[in-house]
């Protein structure tokens, strides 16, 4: 049997779109021999020497919510290994979006329960020892796209060996089933030819979680 196609998917909790195309590409895991490594960035550190040219709103989000839940993500993966990634971005998605908690330090907390780790990993939420890490694992991931998108960022193994990155798909509903396969076939085929830049239509609306 061949070995599954690497699949690195990088997130940060806060985004609801990332959060849409992450279970997009688990639909894919069951459907394509792909398997996804998931790795953490931060909307946070993305826009951090931006954020005047950014709606007070915005700024507003990331100085208050977008810290929090990366510190804490990038802690379980240090001190518990990056196999632990992938639940519990999965328990903070459904309770952050599905759930309509938000990125708040109840679900964190709740979050870290739900997958059996421990509740001291929240000692990390004002601040944490590990943003080298942090910093390490966003970079490594912004810059095989560029610094004018967000998350996700997916990167995956082309013809010729070298990784194909690229930001996205945004999508919502999250596609289920040979759908999901339909649009990873066609996101790997454009990605894969060399000068490919953007495809992009107007969005009418926002997430939809209803059939997640």
């Amino acid at each position: 049997m061949s070995e599954k196609t690497p699949v690195d998917f990088w997130f940060d909790p806060l985004c609801p779109w990332a959060w849409m195309t992450s279970r997009w590409v688990l639909e894919v895991e069951k459907v394509r021999d792909i398997e996804v490594r998931w790795h953490v960035m931060s909307l946070a550190v993305l826009n951090e020497n931006r954020l005047d040219e950014l709606p007070e709103e915005y700024r507003e989000m990331l100085a208050t919510k977008a810290w929090g839940p990366v510190r804490v993500v990038i802690a379980a993966q240090q001190e518990h290994g990056a196999e632990v990634l992938g639940d519990l971005y999965t328990a903070l998605g459904t309770r952050i979006h599905n759930q309509g908690e938000g990125p708040e330090k109840p679900a964190v907390a709740a979050a870290l329960k739900d997958v059996g780790l421990p509740e001291s990993l929240m000692d990390h939420w004002d601040s944490t020892p590990y943003e080298p890490e942090l910093r390490a694992s966003h970079k490594e991931g912004i810059e095989k796209v560029g610094q004018d998108v967000g998350t996700p960022v997916i990167a995956v193994p082309g013809p010729d060996g070298e990784q194909i990155a690229f930001f996205g798909p945004v999508v919502t509903p999250a596609p289920k089933g040979e759908e999901a396969a339909r649009l990873w076939d066609g996101t790997i085929a454009v990605a894969s030819v060399p000068g490919f830049y953007e495809i992009k239509r107007t969005r009418t609306k926002g997430p939809d979680f209803s059939n997640l």
